[in-house]
């Protein structure tokens, strides 16, 4: 199941944890002391670039009923729409630009071009998700309570239909997360509101007005004023907006589940929640987070969320330095032996499709045990597959990690799926405990 103890899991010790968590510090202080003038320019441009494409495509659409025209018009307004839901709004809410104390960039003043309110979504997002990564049972983005992602999550009847749940998710992307951070906020406000005077609205009731107003609000915007706009090419204007939005909700959905649900995604139980020191967090964003390779234009257009673990490990700092810190990351993978986890955009897709029609299946028709399944595992995956003597005593000068770790089970299982063998080994628990022989047959 998940992963209850993430020390054993990443094969690190206390120091090495610590030690790992100063290397990060280094890195978001030299980051935050190199911030100025060039950070600035880029946020301006994306903004001036974000806008143009707007204007063009709204300039373009008033000849829409001209079929031409209308592709053109809506792939420009599409683009507008993914910069300023991606690179921008999900960025600037995130406090990445705060640093400057320009008012139309302060996280506290933004609001996004995407039916729910952007209050709502940076409680539940910037709140729940970043706080609580994958730990199941605190964070609602895993699955986005519509689609079992992990073994953790009982079965349900209703999840023989997540293979339809999810198309339905990635049509209407805005909406989905419109209406869970409604409801997280609501959770939230709920267990934490203190009673108002009379006559006076509730949290509660100023959230759902919130949400009535600025739905309201975006409907009237994409399909009755700017349609009008355009006189004799209303209807066709109406398309254009309804499927720029779609195509931006479309490829939000991808770049978010390319991130945060393919293997190596992990998820992580509430026990040591409460004790969890800040070296810890750190590497639950680390081992619960994942990238996909992009270039340029497609980093720029995920809103430099194909570097997914950077993001969560600097959730605030700058999106235009991932790529840099990504670098310093990567190297830090490779001394302590911690996977890095990344693939194309198509293979993580797949990977995360995979989960979605897997966990439609009640357990009893999957094959992999629940600790050593590719969407999720625990640290018990390493207490069948390696030695106990090899991972307390690894040979001198080399470090034996969860990046190893991974490989043998890999192989170990792959062996075991091939044909049964008969496996000795010796187990030797710390501390001047007694040797202990076991023959396992896998």
């Amino acid at each position: 199941m998940a992963i209850t103890d993430i020390a054993e899991y990443a094969h690190l010790s206390d120091a090495d944890i610590d030690s790992l968590a100063v290397e990060l510090d280094s890195i978001r202080s030299d980051i935050e002391a190199d911030r100025g003038a060039q950070d600035a320019r880029y946020i301006h441009r994306t903004i001036a670039l974000q806008r143009s494409l707007e204007i063009g495509g709204r300039v373009v659409l008033l000849g829409s009923r001209w079929r031409p025209a209308w592709i053109v018009g809506t792939g420009l307004l599409a683009c507008s729409k993914i910069i300023e839901n991606m690179e921008l709004g999900h960025n600037i809410m995130h406090g990445q630009w705060d640093w400057m104390n320009d008012p139309e960039l302060h996280s506290t003043s933004w609001e996004w071009d995407q039916v729910g309110p952007s209050r709502h979504w940076k409680q539940a997002h910037n709140y729940s998700h970043h706080v609580y990564t994958n730990i199941v049972g605190m964070d609602d983005d895993i699955g986005f309570g519509v689609i079992r992602m992990t073994r953790d999550v009982p079965w349900r009847p209703a999840n023989a239909l997540q293979p339809l749940a999810n198309i339905v998710l990635a049509l209407t992307f805005e909406w989905g997360i419109a209406r869970h951070d409604l409801d997280a906020t609501k959770a939230r406000e709920a267990a934490t509101t203190t009673p108002v005077p009379l006559g006076l609205p509730t949290p509660l009731a100023r959230s759902g007005g919130e949400f009535s107003h600025k739905i309201g609000r975006q409907l009237l915007k994409d399909f009755v004023v700017f349609p009008a706009l355009t006189g004799p090419a209303f209807r066709s204007t109406i398309t254009a907006n309804l499927t720029a939005n779609v195509l931006r909700n479309l490829w939000a959905y991808v770049v978010i589940f390319c991130g945060h649900f393919p293997d190596g995604a992990e998820k992580f139980t509430m026990s040591d929640f409460a004790s969890e020191t800040r070296p810890q967090w750190y590497l639950r964003q680390m081992l619960g987070s994942a990238n996909f390779r992009a270039g340029p234009i497609m980093a720029f257009m995920s809103g430099n969320l194909c570097y997914q673990i950077e993001h969560h490990l600097f959730p605030d700092l700058p999106s235009n330095r991932y790529r840099q810190i990504s670098r310093r990351v990567q190297a830090l993978c490779e001394r302590y032996d911690l996977p890095y986890t990344t693939g194309s955009l198509a293979h993580q897709y797949l990977l995360a499709l995979r989960t979605i029609h897997k966990l439609a299946l009640p357990d009893r028709f999957l094959r992999r045990s629940s600790h050593d399944a590719p969407e999720t595992g625990s640290e018990q995956r390493f207490r069948s597959s390696m030695p106990l003597v090899d991972r307390l005593t690894p040979k001198a000068g080399t470090r034996v990690g969860l990046r190893t770790a991974l490989a043998e089970a890999r192989k170990k299982s792959t062996a075991r799926g091939r044909i049964p063998t008969r496996q000795s080994w010796i187990v030797v628990a710390p501390a001047q405990q007694p040797r202990v022989e076991t023959t396992v047959i896998t």
